[in-house]
C-alpha cells in the first residue's frame, strides 16, 4: 500500500462532514459507518478524524467568542460617532502568540498524522497474514486468492483477526482499464487502484459481520453502481467457504435436464470467452468467475439481488440494471434463457 497524506486528510474530511448525520440517525453499527471502526486501519483514521475534530472545535469556539465579545464590547454608542477609537500601534505578546500557537497547533497535527501514515502503511506482515489480489474492473471487483488457488468477485471473505495475535489480510490493489479506489469505510482507509501501478493496502478486522465498500474513484458510467461486499468470517467459517471455493462444479452427471441444455447453451455462444467455470470449457478472463455464482447475494457488482428472477433478468439483457455495462444481451430465446438460468443456479 503507497496511502498518502491526501488518502487520510481526504477520509477525514468525510468522516467529520458525516459526524451529524450519523449521530443524528443514532446509527452507529451500519455496515459503512465510519464511526463504527472494526479494523485496526480504519481505528487509526477514525482517532485521527477525533483529534483534528477536537482542535478545529477548539479553535472555532475561541474565534467565534472573541467575534461576539468584541462585537458586543465595542459596538456603536450613542456619541461615538465623532470619537476616535483606541490606536493600538503594536503589541509584541499578541503577535508572538498568533505566531507561536498557530505554529503548534500545526506541528502537533502534522506529527499525528505522519505517525497515523507510517504506521497504516509500513505495518508489517505476521505470520498468518492472507493474501489476496483485488483488480478494478468497469465495473465489478476481481478477488484473487493466490494461497488458495480460486478466483471470485464482488464478494471478498477474509477471517476475523485476533488482536492478541492480529492475522490481517493484506490486499494488493491492480486496475484492469482506468483508475478505481477500493474504499470499505469501517476497515481501512481508501486507496487508489491506478493501471501500470500496484499497490497495497491492508485490514485487520476485530469483528464479524458485513461490511460495505464502494469504488471512491469515477471510473464511468456505472461508477456508482461498482459496490463491493466485504464478509469477515470466523476462522472456522473462512476455512469452510474457502474448502467450497476450492471445489469444482458438479459433474455433468447430476444436472437436471434444463440445467444440461443450459449447460450446452453456455459453451456454445460467446459466454466462454468472457466467464470461467472451473472444470469447464469456460476459461474467459473479462468477466466475473461464475464458477460459485449462486454463494454471492448480489449480482451486478450488488446491482441487484442474487435471486432466480433478477439473474434471468441479467442475462437476458444486463443494462436493464447496469445501463452502459459492458456484458451484451445475449439474445437467447425463452427457452435457452430458461435453461442457461437454471444451469447458472447450479453454480454453488
Amino acid at each position: 500500500m503507497r496511502a498518502t497524506a491526501a488518502n487520510i486528510m481526504k477520509v477525514c474530511c468525510v468522516a467529520l462532514a458525516g459526524s451529524g448525520l450519523a449521530r443524528a440517525a443514532g446509527d452507529t453499527s451500519s455496515p459503512g459507518n465510519i464511526f463504527a471502526p472494526a479494523s485496526t486501519p480504519a481505528s487509526s483514521i477514525y482517532d485521527l478524524a477525533i483529534l483534528i475534530l477536537v482542535i478545529t472545535g477548539v479553535i472555532f469556539v475561541v474565534v467565534a467568542g472573541m467575534l461576539v465579545y468584541a462585537s458586543v464590547k465595542f459596538r456603536s454608542k450613542p456619541g461615538d460617532e465623532h470619537k476616535e477609537p483606541l490606536q493600538i500601534y503594536g503589541s509584541d505578546q499578541l503577535e508572538l502568540a498568533w505566531t507561536v500557537i498557530p505554529v503548534l497547533i500545526v506541528i502537533v497535527m502534522f506529527m499525528t498524522s505522519a505517525r497515523i501514515i507510517h504506521a497504516v502503511q509500513d505495518a508489517g506482515q505476521p505470520p498468518g497474514t492472507i493474501q489476496v489480489t483485488v483488480t478494478g474492473h468497469q465495473f465489478w471487483w476481481e478477488f484473487r486468492y493466490p494461497q488458495y488457488g480460486f478466483v471470485t468477485a464482488n464478494e471478498l471473505h477474509v477471517p476475523v483477526s485476533d488482536p492478541a495475535h492480529p492475522t490481517p489480510t493484506y490486499l494488493q490493489l491492480l486496475s484492469a482499464d482506468t483508475d478505481h479506489s477500493f474504499w470499505v469505510p469501517r476497515l481501512a482507509g481508501k486507496t487508489d487502484l491506478i493501471p501500470n501501478h500496484p499497490n497495497t493496502t491492508w485490514i485487520d478486522p476485530h469483528e464479524t459481520g458485513l461490511f460495505l465498500g464502494q469504488c471512491a474513484q469515477y471510473c464511468g458510467t456505472q461508477h456508482a453502481k461498482m459496490l463491493l461486499r466485504v464478509v469477515v468470517d470466523s476462522r472456522a467459517d473462512f476455512d469452510k467457504w474457502v474448502h467450497l471455493q476450492q471445489a469444482k462444479v458438479q459433474p455433468d452427471a447430476s444436472l437436471s435436464p434444463d440445467a444440461e441444455e443450459g449447460r450446452r447453451v453456455f459453451n456454445r455462444t460467446a459466454c466462454i470467452n468472457c466467464h470461467t467455470i472451473s472444470g469447464s470449457v469456460a476459461d474467459g478472463r473479462f468477466g466475473p468467475d461464475l464458477t460459485h455464482l449462486m454463494g454471492r447475494e448480489t449480482i451486478g457488482s450488488g446491482a441487484a439481488p442474487n435471486s432466480a428472477e433478477n439473474l434471468k433478468a441479467w442475462i437476458q439483457n444486463p443494462a436493464t440494471f447496469k445501463p452502459g455495462v459492458l456484458m451484451p444481451a445475449m439474445n437467447l430465446t425463452d427457452k435457452e434463457l430458461a435453461a442457461v438460468t437454471a444451469y447458472m443456479q447450479t453454480l454453488r
